[in-house]
């Protein structure tokens, strides 16, 4: 059912924890499943130099976090604001169907991080905006 990275992020998860002083932190729940995430970036220079989640859901959930934070470790925020589900569950070697929104909340999460970091309302969300607002 899950590839042998799946139940490596799920049983060995990676930057799990908490920011206290993080420039970003993005939340996102899933009431169909219940899984919730919440993401903690630290920012320098325009670069994620240190990234933390902690989730509360099924073992899917706990990997796309775990990947989703290895993935954009050391990437500026223009190319973590690329990141989508779909590279997410590839960098697991996939999903199975029924567990593929779990990717979708992993993105989503870093992608609310990376907006409250640069100050943009979650209704005014756009996750692959050319632009970003000066000073960040």
């Amino acid at each position: 059912m899950y590839s042998d990275k799946v139940m490596d992020h799920f049983q060995n998860p990676r930057n799990v924890g908490e920011i206290k002083d993080a420039d970003g932190v993005g939340e996102v729940g899933n009431p169909t499943c219940g899984d919730i995430m919440k993401m903690y970036i630290k920012v320098k220079d325009d670069v994620i130099t240190d990234i933390k989640f902690k989730t509360f859901g099924c073992g899917a959930a706990v990997a796309t976090s775990s990947i989703t934070t290895e993935i954009v470790k050391g990437k500026t925020i223009k190319e973590a604001q690329e990141l989508t589900n779909s590279q997410v569950a590839e960098e697991l070697d996939g999903l199975p169907p029924e567990k593929m929104h779990c990717s979708n909340l992993a993105a989503d999460a870093l992608q609310k991080a990376i907006n409250n970091y640069l100050g943009i309302e979650d209704d005014d969300v756009c996750t692959h905006c050319e632009d970003i607002p000066e000073g960040h």
